[in-house]
């Protein structure tokens, strides 16, 4: 199987304190990988460093064998990132929303085609303030790329 992320000797600090230190991982193709741990730990700075919006100060990040430091914009289009929390405006339609973020990506995926995708076809012209909790997290997470 091939290794679709590879994480080594990574470091992060910021002065005194090291919010990450030293961690080595790889993830294979097919597998499903949580980072895992307590506050204050480095995962999220971790992340950010995999998807290239922070540099690490020691270490090398690899996705599908590209070197996240040398290109980060070649790895954005592998990677797909499930946020904590995501804002949407209540008083938008959910097709309206597909259509806007949809809209920051270069190769985006016709609307019609996510809703169907995320089983919401039936509430493209409803509001996002009367969906559920987890029809928003389809919503957030199936409108890009």
């Amino acid at each position: 199987m091939a290794t679709v992320l590879e994480v080594s000797n990574l470091v992060k600090g910021y002065g005194k304190l090291k919010a990450v230190d030293g961690i080595t991982f790889s993830i294979q193709e097919g597998r499903i990988f949580g980072l895992l741990g307590p506050n204050g730990v480095g995962k999220t700075t971790t992340v950010e460093i995999i998807e290239g919006l922070r540099k690490p100060d020691i270490g090398k990040i690899s996705v599908c064998g590209i070197e996240v430091q040398a290109n980060p914009e070649k790895i954005k289009p592998l990677t797909g990132v499930q946020l904590q929390t995501t804002t949407i405006y209540d008083s938008i339609k959910v097709g309206e929303a597909i259509d806007l973020f949809g809209s920051c990506y270069r190769n985006s995926i016709n609307t019609e085609k996510i809703l169907k995708i995320v089983s919401l076809k039936d509430k493209a012209s409803s509001y996002y303030v009367t969906l559920s909790g987890g029809q928003k997290q389809r919503i957030a997470n199936g409108s890009g790329k």
